[in-house]
């Protein structure tokens, strides 16, 4: 017989399942159009709960998406993973610590700590995951959650190759569980003036679009090469993954001081592509939400950029560059650092920029504007053009409040999230398609429906990598 425990977690689980999959998603709409509020079950009540498990907790998790995960009630975390024997320790008492603070109990939660993610995954009474790991981690674990059947959110790029961000996508869609990008310019809160400029361009307050600027940086040399032990309390080779076996240095990996320190594997393109990834899924995300393009991508690019001599230290992502796309619609794309950092939409009419910045924006507030101008994250050549109406018979792009709390609304409620796998993949393979014409440079084309070069038999090698076994995408079965 079962016991109370047992039911209350089968009855939340199969709720949650079917508005996921849809059987429930008219009746999930109309009576959880948002997280239910703690009235209806209770603050804390275990059937209005989503248990999530946090795998890799580094500084994204521990600065962005738990501390943005956990203003949710509905959200439960219990569950933390780390290759990292240390950090996993300090993430397991950070996230005791934040329950003890928010409900006065010392003991309230005991996090359980596992140093394999696939042991979290096996949990049955894990819901969800937040995947925020370094970029070469993104796909694997993100096909293996789906289909462990938890719904995921996961760090910005999808994948190394454009072939394992399509493996990606395509089993998120099999197993219909709910994704999320950390696109978090596409929401409302922290920067309003994302949505609010693509649809001001959407609905053509600039004329025709013409041409789209992203000002993007690139990252420096450097980085110490010396051979170093492995710290015994990191898995090394799983670390690795699937990319190649190398010795050991501090600067490949994290700091093992500071859970805050920027890591160097930013800056080596064995685990990225370096900024056009790490910033451009941002900008370029937004270019494409603005350009009516989210679904597709380029037909032609080309791009130049300096790479470290082989003798300068460590780290070989690229530093400065300049890259050119065209897309089917007629609207070029130019991304560059000599741009501002943000995006710039040119029309016949006039322009808009963008950029991250406290910009207080509401849907006619010409003051909003004026205010903007001078922090320079929001302006445009005419300030008018910032406080225009968007008409009810107009194009209004999803409205998403926080890109977490957004995810957890889309599991109750069977809807699709903002930032969804498809979305996500589009997203990132402009950005390495860009990456490869920087690396070859010279002009390609591109097919966006094969997601292939056009008779381009090196720029095609790309599209994958060679897979260091039993890791990587290649392993996944589902």
């Amino acid at each position: 017989m079962k016991n109370q425990k047992e039911e209350n977690s089968q009855d939340r689980r199969s709720f949650l399942k079917s508005a996921a999959t849809g059987t429930a998603g008219i009746i999930a709409a109309s009576m959880f159009p948002t997280i239910v509020p703690a009235s209806v079950f209770g603050k804390f009540a275990p059937s209005n709960r989503i248990n999530i498990g946090q795998i890799g907790i580094g500084r994204i998790a521990t600065g962005h998406d738990l501390p943005e995960v956990l203003k949710n009630e509905v959200a439960h975390v219990m569950a933390v993973a780390d290759v990292d024997k240390n950090r996993l320790a300090q993430g397991k008492q950070w996230i005791e610590k934040k329950y003890a603070d928010k409900t006065g109990k010392a003991n309230y939660v005991d996090v359980k700590a596992y140093d394999d993610y696939k042991e979290l995954l096996a949990n049955k009474e894990i819901d969800a995951v937040i995947i925020s790991t370094p970029d070469h981690w993104h796909a694997q674990p993100a096909m293996e959650a789906a289909v462990a059947g938890k719904h995921i959110y996961m760090q910005k790029p999808t994948s190394l190759t454009i072939k394992e961000g399509r493996m990606m996508a395509d089993m998120i869609k099999k197993k219909k569980v709910v994704f999320q990008l950390g696109s978090q310019q596409r929401s409302m809160n922290p920067w309003p003036q994302f949505k609010r400029t693509c649809e001001l361009v959407r609905n053509g307050r600039i004329g025709k679009l013409k041409k789209v600027y992203v000002g993007l940086p690139g990252d420096p040399a450097g980085g110490n090469t010396e051979k170093m032990p492995v710290p015994a309390n990191l898995n090394y080779d799983m670390w690795l993954g699937s990319t190649p076996e190398v010795y050991y240095t501090l600067d490949r990996v994290h700091s093992q001081t500071d859970i805050n320190d920027r890591p160097g594997w930013l800056r080596l393109e064995q685990f990225g592509a370096g900024m056009i990834t790490g910033w451009g899924s941002h900008h370029i995300d937004i270019a494409h939400w603005g350009m009516d393009t989210e679904l597709t991508g380029p037909i032609e690019i080309d791009g130049k950029a300096t790479f470290p001599a082989s003798n300068s230290g460590l780290w070989n992502v690229h530093g400065d560059f300049l890259v050119n796309a065209k897309y089917a619609n007629g609207v070029e794309m130019e991304i560059g650092g000599t741009n501002p950092n943000g995006i710039k939409f040119e029309g016949t009419d006039g322009w808009i920029f963008v950029s991250r910045g406290n910009v207080g924006v509401t849907a006619s507030d010409p003051g909003a504007a004026a205010a903007a101008k001078e922090n320079k994250a929001f302006y445009a050549s005419d300030p008018k053009i910032l406080g225009s109406v968007i008409q009810a018979d107009e194009i209004h792009l999803y409205e998403s409040p926080e890109q977490h709390q957004n995810w957890l609304e889309s599991i109750q409620n069977g809807k699709q999230t903002v930032s969804h796998a498809e979305i996500a993949q589009r997203s990132c393979s402009a950005c390495l398609i860009a990456h490869t014409a920087m690396k070859l440079g010279r002009k390609l084309k591109w097919d966006p429906k094969k997601e292939e070069y056009i008779g381009d038999k090196e720029a095609n090698a790309t599209l994958s990598r060679p897979q260091r076994g039993p890791y990587g995408t290649n392993y996944v079965k589902g």
